[in-house]
């Protein structure tokens, strides 16, 4: 019998937590059930830091809001936690503390609101015993298992207005605009925005880009009277034979993805600059993408989410992901959406073994893209 529950918000913020979070709690007042959360995500599971949500005034009117509520934490890894003794960093696993804090406050189940490494962490709390049933979140659109996550949709539609502000000056000036967007392993973002914002060129980090096929792509639009062109490039891209560009090199602890990604906007628009001789600017959108208020799209994907995640919770089926599947709601065990990436405690995502979702060349968005003549790079 489902009593109690409690629902965990990890990862980047993405507008759709707040409907997600909703979506569970008004289903929760609906049974006449606890709810709660945790603060700061992972985080706030090892403090044993919650707060309740249903029926309170915290979580009133938050539909259209972005961010989450109750926070989110980021680089958190509790099966391989960083902590400092003695003045040596050593690293500990403090999940047990977490699977107490659980059993103490009494949950029946928690719901991990994030991406693959929150679900990676979710599968090995499942493995020890806890009721888990997670929602696919994250703006790269990368996990595997399900055709969409929420905040995606917000992101893209935020990349496409960016590009149609671009696509006027570029108009104007006779410059080559760059958009560098979001994307570390997955090239969603650019690819769908690319479509949406007549984009001429989208280099995603699924095809190693030759740099010559984009000038080619911008010569022949100069042939046509077009001396402007507007490109999109995903921050995970990367040159034939080159590597992706890191911005910095963290040192947030082991088992967590410690790159930040970025730059490579500004070295495609000085590339194409001198070898066009068109003026190129770069925009990097950056955070843009994933605050604010998320789209109707993403408000009743995050709601049904919510819904169907509370539904599963009813029919006590935990170790799950709700995934949407041919548009319609499902479920799928969470072993299959760490892919190889099974041993607990490991790296909670964006490994070699992690099972990212990303464009395949089969893609119906990039036969599109083709089609219309987007240059992808090859």
């Amino acid at each position: 019998m489902l009593k109690k529950v409690a629902i965990l918000a990890n990862g980047g913020d993405v507008a759709g937590f707040n409907a997600v979070i909703r979506g569970i709690k008004k289903t929760c007042e609906e049974k006449g059930i606890e709810c709660y959360g945790f603060i700061e995500g992972y985080k706030g599971l090892l403090e044993n830091n919650t707060v309740r949500l249903d029926n309170q005034e915290i979580s009133s009117g938050i539909l259209s809001k972005g961010g989450s509520i109750i926070g989110s934490s980021t680089n958190y890894n509790v099966f391989n936690f960083k902590v400092e003794e003695n003045g040596q960093v050593v690293y500990k696993d403090l999940s047990e503390k977490c699977i107490e804090n659980i059993k103490a406050d009494g949950f029946d189940c928690v719901f991990t609101l994030g991406g693959d490494g929150t679900q990676k962490s979710a599968r090995d709390f499942y493995k020890r015993g806890v009721n888990i049933i997670g929602v696919p979140k994250t703006i790269d659109n990368d996990v595997a298992c399900t055709d969409i996550t929420f905040g995606y949709n917000t992101a893209v539609s935020v990349a496409m207005e960016a590009l149609d502000r671009l696509h006027t000056t570029g108009e104007t000036h006779h410059r080559i605009m760059v958009l560098e967007v979001m994307g570390r392993y997955a090239g969603w973002i650019a690819l769908e925005s690319a479509i949406a914002g007549g984009a001429d060129i989208a280099l995603i980090p699924e095809i190693p880009f030759d740099i010559n096929k984009a000038v080619e792509k911008i010569n022949r639009r100069k042939e046509a009277g077009k001396p402007f062109s507007v490109v999109v490039v995903a921050e995970g891209a990367a040159p034939k034979g080159g590597t992706i560009s890191v911005k910095e090199t963290r040192n947030n602890g082991e088992g967590v993805d410690n790159t930040k990604l970025g730059g490579i906007g500004e070295t495609v628009a000085k590339q194409l600059q001198e070898l066009t001789g068109l003026e190129a600017r770069n925009t990097t959108l950056g955070y843009m993408q994933r605050g604010g208020t998320p789209t109707a799209y993403d408000r009743v994907l995050s709601t049904k989410y919510g819904a169907k995640a509370m539904q599963l919770a009813l029919e006590e089926k935990f170790g799950v992901l709700t995934v949407i599947k041919n548009g319609k709601l499902d479920s799928v065990p969470l072993e299959k959406v760490v892919g190889k990436n099974k041993q607990i405690g490991a790296a909670s995502g964006n490994t070699e073994k992690s099972n990212l979702r990303k464009v395949t060349m089969d893609d119906d968005l990039v036969k599109t893209a083709r089609s219309i003549g987007i240059c992808l790079g090859d």
